[in-house]
């Protein structure tokens, strides 16, 4: 880094030294052309002490004077040979035990780099060991959820410290809110109020392991039991695991206690390939694109997607092992995991199992983009259904922005799942689509959803009878428009943030739903007419991370 502003100099230097230092061999024949009269006698005796001084200046007093240090480089005089000079300026800054460059401070997650974003330049990631959870070659903001990945352009939120050879990160997310499901059909099915409170956080800790290997320690919690003490908070046509022995159905589960605990281990052979072991109990297999908690396209909403069982479900996973191997922007994953979904005892670890199989394929083909395809052998996920098995297909396009002006980004997310439940049933396809526009202090954002739901999902039969039950898949969709506006920094620049929002959710749903079915344990009205659900909430997260 300090060679090139040297080089202007030793090049001025070097002009100097042949403008005032003349050269041995060519004074001699430059007083023989002015005076080519031989006859005169007196000639002699002024040509030559001409040269005498000329070539007695070379070694006295010039070379002292013209002849500097520069950071330490000496250049030799004779034959005016100016060796190329970076060897030392370019040796680095003198580095601690941690490998980060001594006068680099870190407070909390901020580093004042000139202003710059860490986002814009991800190169800078390198730098004092902020590498990616899974590649010492591959920048911070890569990190997903798991072992899946980001764009590189993706922002940050989170507190970051160093600790000896340790790097150490916290995330966290946390709403207080109040949602009315169904609202514009009161007495219909679906409709319900609640005051409640999503959360999680997360704490993750890494260290380079000798020349090329690098360890990763992972811990994330969620007080849901706490704040979603009826089984989950109500999110109309959501379904998905169980709760005292009925099927969850209008309610998202809330999430255990321990969500995810896990260590990874990666060896890179070189700059462009990497090993890695990730273990996880709970942890997360090698399915989807990053989980929708910590997707900076979905952060802003509190609500889970519908599509969550199709895609993302498999976060929390009680016991599961990932292979991968990295080629520079591909990376090729297999996993072995517990297939059965945790049950309702949140605060518990879940006995694993080892029965099921995934392979993921990502790839990062720019900056601004993260791809994958995964495809998925789950063994028994429903507690209430132990003989039913389900192949999980995915794919997925995530992007990231960063638009001009600080804290200005756009984050976007299409996400396609498909459940097969083996013969005798249809596949049912599942399409997200959600974005996130952040212009300083206020935030956009969309989601739209296509998801097919059946009878026994949502224990809606066509019938009118339970001597009758007919199954029918049922097309939902679900389109969510939102905005939150930053109000604060709680306990000073690097406190957690503050923002205030809101949301309207409208469901477009066929007749069959909108009037009053019976099914096995539900006889009652429908959905109604366009079934609207809006909330308000105050939303803390961590902290924006600039460098």
């Amino acid at each position: 880094m300090a060679a090139a502003p040297l080089l202007p100099a030793l090049a001025q230097t070097h002009e100097h030294m042949e403008m005032t230092m003349p050269m041995p061999a060519k004074p001699q024949p430059k007083p023989a052309k002015p005076r080519p009269a031989a006859p005169r006698p007196a000639a002699p005796k002024k040509v030559a002490p001409a040269p005498r001084p000329a070539t007695s200046v070379v070694p006295v007093p010039a070379a002292p004077a013209d002849t500097t240090h520069h950071a330490g480089h000496e250049h030799s005089m004779p034959g005016m040979d100016m060796p190329a000079p970076p060897a030392a300026p370019a040796q680095p800054a003198p580095m601690n035990h941690a490998g980060h460059t001594e006068g680099m401070e870190m407070s909390g997650a901020q580093h004042n780099m000139g202003g710059m974003d860490m986002a814009h330049d991800s190169s800078m990631m390198h730098m004092g060991g902020m590498s990616h959870a899974l590649s010492r070659n591959l920048p911070m903001n890569r990190n997903g959820s798991g072992t899946s990945w980001h764009p590189d352009a993706t922002p940050m939120y989170m507190w970051m410290q160093h600790k000896g050879p340790w790097m150490l990160m916290y995330h966290a997310g946390a709403y207080a809110r109040y949602t009315s499901q169904n609202f514009n059909n009161s007495g219909k099915r679906g409709h319900d109020n609640a005051i409640d409170g999503p959360n999680w956080g997360m704490a993750m800790a890494q260290r380079n392991i000798g020349a090329r290997g690098l360890l990763n320690l992972s811990l994330m919690v969620s007080l849901d039991p706490l704040t979603e003490t009826r089984g989950g908070y109500p999110l109309l046509f959501q379904t998905g695991e169980s709760y005292k022995g009925q099927p969850l159905i209008d309610k998202q589960h809330p999430h255990d206690l321990i969500s995810g605990l896990s260590a990874s281990y990666t060896h890179a052979v070189n700059e462009d390939v990497d090993l890695s072991l990730y273990v996880g109990y709970p942890g997360e297999p090698a399915i989807g694109p990053v989980a929708f908690m910590h997707r900076i396209s979905a952060m802003p909403n509190p609500d889970a997607p519908l599509s969550h069982h199709w895609t993302d479900a498999t976060h929390i996973t009680f016991g599961v092992a990932t292979l991968g191997v990295r080629y520079k922007q591909f990376k090729l994953e297999g996993s072995n995991f517990t297939g059965r979904e945790p049950d309702q005892y949140r605060y518990d670890f879940d006995r694993p199992r080892a029965d099921s199989w995934a392979g993921r394929l990502n790839w990062n083909p720019s900056r601004s983009l993260a791809l994958q395809v995964s495809r998925a052998f789950i063994k028994s996920p429903e507690d209430l259904h132990p003989g039913e098995n389900v192949t999980r297909t995915t794919a997925s396009v995530l992007h990231s922005k960063m638009l001009s002006g600080e804290r200005h980004y756009l984050a976007s997310a299409l996400v396609w799942g498909l459940n097969e439940h083996g013969a005798g049933h249809r596949g049912e396809h599942a399409v997200l689509a959600e974005t996130n526009l952040t212009l300083g202090r206020p935030t956009f954002y969309g989601r739209y959803e296509f998801v097919q739901k059946d009878s026994e999902e949502l224990n809606f039969y066509s019938s009118g009878s339970t001597d009758n039950l007919v199954n029918s898949v049922y097309n939902i969709h679900a389109l969510t428009l939102g905005t939150s506006y930053r109000l604060a920094s709680l306990g000073g620049a690097r406190g957690p943030e503050l923002s205030l929002g809101g949301q309207l959710t409208g469901y477009f749903i066929p007749q069959s739903l909108q009037n009053g079915q019976y099914g096995v344990t539900y006889a009652g009205p429908g959905y109604g007419k366009l079934p609207l659900s809006a909330s308000v909430y105050l939303r803390l997260t961590a902290p924006w991370m600039k460098m």
